[in-house]
């Protein structure tokens, strides 16, 4: 905390990133009375145009953790989908608030669906996840890979550049434009990558009191979920380099249901499957899945992302 009394929030200087860490430091600010400042961290994402599956995991996030290291930051907000799933030495996720949405989105030209659209179309997004089910569908469309801020890809859309995007619906909706969805993607079709529309809050580990301040924001059936999802995605790191997608639902009884999938780039190879717990055996239940994946097939894909 700085000498004024002021928490640091640090963010990406993207439009949706700071919508997200502004919803974050305004939570944090109603449970704890503490007033947050947004500080603006470039990384090394944001300065490159290249696909991010050839910049890395991660890429969104060391600049932020550098800062937090350095103590010029308090705090960080990430979409957790861009943590790597290895633990950073001398950090902790303090908080998890709960999940938005956590399904893909079609925006497509015309208030078309997938199914609508016509042979031929062309459908822009940057994960290869999306790309291989998209493929796995069979539909006769093109996928092209797009990098940039939501309103540069929807402006593709709009000027006729391409037929449709896919895009997260919780990032849409924390900017104020859900309403321009023309297709919520049934996760059956589209499942999404593994914390998709869940935020990690982070510090440093020896900040005890901001640690114990920050936990106000916990979800529990949310960091449990996305603990089973980031589980399975860890376990399959090391054997796959395939496209991974996971969801998980948590119920009232404190049950969780987890899906996975791994699918190859080209969409041939496709398998899909499902695992039952509980949310206090939710790590247990994503590496579970995961070794049920591998001794079905998965590691036939080996390789096939690179």
């Amino acid at each position: 905390m700085t000498s004024t009394g002021v928490l640091r929030l640090g963010t990406r200087g993207s439009a949706l990133a700071m919508a997200q860490s502004q919803t974050v430091a305004d939570m944090v600010t109603a449970a704890t009375g503490m007033r947050v400042e947004l500080v603006e961290i470039a990384t090394a994402g944001d300065r490159s145009s290249a696909p991010v599956q050839q910049l890395g995991v991660g890429v969104f996030v060391s600049a932020l953790r550098d800062a937090l290291s350095a103590k010029e930051i308090d705090f960080a907000v990430h979409s957790y989908k861009d943590l790597p799933t290895a633990p950073a030495d001398g950090l902790s996720i303090a908080a998890v608030p709960e999940r938005a949405d956590p399904r893909d989105a079609l925006i497509a030209r015309d208030g078309l669906t997938l199914a609508e659209l016509p042979a031929g179309a062309v459908i822009g997004t940057g994960a290869l996840r999306r790309i291989a089910q998209i493929n796995a569908l069979g539909l006769p469309v093109t996928t092209v890979p797009i990098r940039g801020n939501v309103d540069t890809r929807l402006r593709k859309v709009a000027e006729g550049e391409l037929d449709a995007v896919v895009l997260a619906r919780a990032g849409l909706a924390r900017l104020g434009r859900a309403g321009e969805v023309t297709e919520i993607l049934d996760p059956m079709l589209m499942l999404p990558a593994p914390a998709q529309g869940a935020l990690a809050v982070e510090c440093r580990s020896a900040d005890a009191d901001l640690v114990e301040a920050l936990a106000a924001l916990d979800h529990r059936a949310t960091r449990a979920a996305v603990t089973a999802e980031r589980a399975l995605l860890a376990a399959l790191e090391a054997g796959c380099s395939a496209p991974v997608a996971a969801l998980a639902e948590t119920t009232e009884d404190d049950e969780i249901y987890l899906r996975g999938a791994v699918i190859s780039v080209d969409g041939r190879f496709a398998l899909r499957l499902s695992r039952t717990g509980t949310l206090a055996d939710a790590e247990k239940v994503g590496r579970l899945l995961a070794a049920d994946l591998l001794e079905d097939g998965a590691e036939n894909v080996l390789g096939s992302a690179e």
